[in-house]
């Protein structure tokens, strides 16, 4: 009984029906990330689905190196983990980027060791020598970019765009070009492996030149595009390892990682190509009270802060990365319900690229017990601001910069951002008087009707709740 039952688990029949369950869950699961009361179902479906994708794999007979394998498993296990427990929730686009970037690195590596167990692909079909090679150089631009990223958010290097020149496109042109060439000298039969060697080193130090021009206001769409080519690379893998789970599961990572992609390159006015370019959104500092449009910088207290909001019928709170930096969304939340006890109604306007990586804001409102149906999307709530009694900016720079909209030769002109400019009044909530990750001025700080409380957003919240309960 045990051997029939040993050799339907590693019947392919056996093995196929598990995959097509393992990527059922995986569309599954992604169907749930589609909205915050369902996503963290949605994350554990699709873990379900990944842990039968991965028995499924192990069910291969004959499976060698098993050793190897569970001791693989165990790293991978006791690394991720305790990184994913830990990790700050300002740290999360960081992570997000590692994490993604090991993805697309293990490609490469899988690229490489069907390179030399299979004498330079001559023992295998000509389809799976072209999508190991595509997967080689997807994966290791992937890789080595995602490293950059994470090293730009993580400020282990400056987050300014980094570049050559005149010099950058032709380079990586040219690096392009000869990782290609490699990969076409493979194809047609060349095994040798200092080409292979060459291949992922053009497209490694390419991985690193793309994305060293590009500042901090562009990584939302970065980390996303980033992640389409570690799908895309996997799914190659997968076509060459005859490997259906990763085939899909490939293929749903780079399909949601390119319509992200779009999505976050509209909401900033930005095509995808000049994201690529680089040369915008480096963390320039400004000069203290200074201002491209001129005029003077009105500073508040808490308590007159605290008095306005109270007596408000509309305040809509507007989160950006320094509430993040501070963890404010607990005082915020707190705040709120100060508001909503005192007739005041709250919504919080939300910018699709808001923070350092897409839905950055939802999750840490969420994590603070933010109603969902408080969560305003960009173009749900801009009509909404002109009714707005008071709106609070907590560290939001770029996402309401009204130059976006006026001024045609700011490197924000177009991109579509939050009006907070036709509310009857603005607090903003700011550190000092520097400048966000575009690194421009923004008129809104100067506006008459624009009050700015300096100090760590947590502790302004905070103060303004203790003056809202003394009232």
């Amino acid at each position: 009984m045990s051997t029939i039952t040993a050799s339907f688990l590693v019947e392919a029949s056996f093995r196929r029906v598990l995959y097509i369950v393992a990527f059922a869950l995986f569309i599954y699961g992604l169907s749930g990330l589609t909205g915050p009361k369902t996503a963290v179902r949605g994350n554990r479906i699709a873990a379900v689905g990944m842990a039968i994708a991965v028995i499924a794999t192990l069910l291969v007979d004959p499976l060698s190196n098993i050793g190897l394998i569970i001791i693989g498993v165990a790293i991978g296990t006791a690394v991720g983990i305790p990184a994913a427990r830990q990790v700050k929730m300002t740290q999360m686009p960081q992570m997000v980027a590692l994490f993604n970037g090991v993805g697309g690195g293990a490609v490469a590596l899988i690229a490489w060791v069907e390179f030399r167990t299979s004498d330079g692909f001559a023992e295998r079909p000509t389809y799976v020598a072209i999508f190991s090679v595509f997967a080689a150089i997807v994966g290791s631009v992937s890789f080595w970019g995602s490293n950059i990223a994470f090293s730009k958010l993580q400020e282990l290097i400056s987050g300014k765009p980094m570049t050559i020149g005149r010099l950058q496109t032709p380079l990586n042109a040219l690096l392009g070009a000869v990782a290609v060439a490699c990969g076409v000298a493979i194809v047609a039969g060349a095994n040798h492996e200092w080409l292979m060697l060459l291949l992922l080193v053009t497209a490694a130090v390419l991985g690193n030149l793309l994305v060293l021009p590009i500042g901090g206001a562009d990584m939302p769409v970065v980390i996303s595009l980033l992640n389409a080519f570690t799908g895309l690379s996997a799914a190659a893998a997968g076509v060459a390892l005859n490997n259906t789970a990763l085939i899909v599961a490939g293929m749903i990572v780079g399909a949601s990682g390119t319509l992200l992609t779009q999505q976050m390159a509209i909401a900033m006015n930005r095509s995808i190509t000049s994201v690529v370019a680089g040369g915008f959104g480096g963390t320039v500092e400004a000069v203290a009270g200074a201002s491209a449009a001129g005029g003077t910088v009105r500073s508040t207290s808490a308590a007159d802060v605290a008095i306005q909001m109270a007596y408000a019928r509309q305040v809509v709170v507007v989160p950006g990365y320094g509430m993040a930096v501070s963890q404010a969304q607990h005082a915020v939340r707190e705040m709120a319900k100060l508001l909503e006890s005192k007739g005041v109604e709250v919504k919080y306007a939300i910018h699709p690229v808001a923070g350092r990586m897409p839905g950055h804001m939802n999750v840490l409102l969420a994590e603070a017990d933010v109603p969902y149906d408080q969560l305003k999307e960009m173009d749900d709530i801009n009509g909404e601001f002109s009714r707005t009694d008071v709106s609070l900016v907590i560290g939001a720079n770029d996402v309401t910069n009204p130059d976006a909209r006026n001024k045609a030769d700011s490197p924000i002109y177009g991109m579509p951002i939050l009006n907070v400019d036709e509310s009857a009044s603005v607090i903003v909530l700011k550190r000092s008087m520097n400048s966000g990750y575009a690194g421009i001025d923004n008129p809104l700080f100067v506006n008459p009707k624009t009050a700015m409380l300096f100090g760590d957003a947590k502790g302004s919240v905070g103060e303004i709740t203790e003056e809202l309960k003394a009232l």
